[in-house]
């Protein structure tokens, strides 16, 4: 029934564990990449045990990255191509997973640390290991790579282009153009599966970028927001300490780049304009690698 129960909780293992950055580079690679379950479920009758299966997922531009994680865990695992635009990176062998296992243990900071745990204890039970539970990591943020490998995953890197717009009947007022630059953090306030909420993670890390945590979407979503030039300035030496590697890390070169010509006044240009709105236009959703 112990048994039963652990794997009951443990179908409800985290989608992704892309926002638990790490302390090196390539453990923030790892992080990158989405584990839309652990839990295969298999025949459900009382003589099979149900098998752990660990499962990356993401989106087919960063088939780079995932050829370079496997290539780092000696070449376990296999792709599954889903969609037009999604790849799988599955781990099904126990050798491969306790491997992820002691390369991310103590290397969490969010309640997904708790969900992490489930696996080691039906690891423990069904295979006779003695694995300790993983502690929270509670290191400073600026001096290991976990904000790269959380960014990687949620982070945002915008421009914000507003048109000049002269008055009108329904505008009384000229309104004047501007280009800035947001670096935006979305996350869940609450995990469900752990009830657990993650306001306080999100204070911390917004004490860490100087913002403030500003919920939405009727208090579900936590969000940390940057604007100002000065801040941005911070992020940007984090980030030449601890590179972005995968497809996001193609956004914030773009993103820096328009950041330098900010600086440089060459945004009230026409032909800095024009630049920045090309460059906007192969960022994010609209990247064409």
């Amino acid at each position: 029934m112990s048994l039963t129960s652990l794997v009951l909780s443990m179908s409800f293992w985290f989608r992704d564990i892309i926002a638990e950055g790490t302390k090196n580079l390539f453990n923030s690679l790892f992080h990158t990449l989405k584990i839309a379950r652990a839990i295969s479920k298999g025949k459900t009758t009382l003589n099979r045990i149900l098998n752990s299966r660990i499962v990356f997922t993401g989106h087919i531009n960063n088939i780079e990255m995932y050829i370079l994680l496997q290539t780092r865990l000696g070449g376990i695992g296999r792709f599954q191509h889903s969609g037009n635009n999604v790849i799988r990176y599955i781990i099904g062998d126990n050798k491969g997973i306790l491997k992820i296992i002691e390369l991310v243990h103590g290397k969490f900071r969010t309640p997904k640390n708790i969900t992490f745990n489930y696996l080691i204890e039906f690891f423990n039970f069904k295979y006779n290991h003695n694995i300790p539970n993983s502690p929270l990591d509670l290191s400073d943020f600026g001096n290991n790579s976990w904000l790269t490998g959380f960014v990687e995953a949620d982070g945002y890197f915008g421009v914000k282009i507003l048109e000049s717009k002269p008055k009108s009947d329904t505008r009384k007022r000229v309104r004047s153009g501007s280009i800035n630059l947001v670096f935006r953090l979305d996350q869940r306030s609450f995990d469900t599966p752990t009830n657990t909420t993650f306001v306080p993670f999100m204070e911390k890390l917004a004490k860490f970028l100087d913002c403030s945590v500003l919920p939405y979407k009727e208090d579900k979503v936590l969000s940390l927001s940057l604007t100002s030039l000065d801040k941005l300035t911070n992020l940007i030496v984090y980030f030449d300490k601890y590179p972005l590697i995968g497809v996001k890390g193609k956004d914030f070169k773009d993103w820096v780049k328009i950041y330098h010509m900010i600086k440089n006044k060459e945004h009230l240009t026409e032909t800095g304009k024009e630049r920045i709105m090309l460059l906007q236009s192969n960022m994010n959703s609209k990247r064409n690698i």
